[in-house]
C-alpha cells in the first residue's frame, strides 16, 4: 500500500511536470525542452499504466483522465514543434 501511494504521488509530480515543461518550451522552444516533455509523457503514461494494473482501478476514468492529460501536452508539444520550425524557415 505505501508503494502504490509514493508510485501515484510520483505520477502526479511527473505529469504536473511534464505540463509545465511543455508550457516553457512553447514560451522559449528548444530541442532540450523537447525531448524532456517527450520523456516525462512516457514516464507518465508508464506510471499511469503500472497504477491502473496494481490498484484495479475502474479503465473507463483512467483512461479518460488520461487522453485529457495526453491531448493537453500533445497538443503543447505540436504547437512547439510548429513554432520551431517556423522560426528555423526564417
Amino acid at each position: 500500500m505505501y508503494t502504490t501511494h509514493m508510485l501515484l504521488i510520483a505520477h502526479v509530480i511527473v505529469a504536473l511536470s511534464s505540463i509545465v515543461v511543455t508550457g516553457l518550451a512553447y514560451l522559449r522552444p528548444s530541442v532540450a525542452k523537447l525531448r524532456s516533455s517527450y520523456s516525462l509523457v512516457g514516464l507518465t503514461l508508464a506510471s499511469g499504466t503500472i497504477l491502473v494494473i496494481t490498484t484495479h482501478s475502474p479503465l473507463l476514468s483512467s483512461c479518460m483522465t488520461g487522453l485529457i492529460y495526453l491531448a493537453v501536452v500533445m497538443f503543447g508539444i505540436f504547437a512547439t514543434q510548429r513554432k520551431m520550425t517556423a522560426k528555423d524557415a526564417l
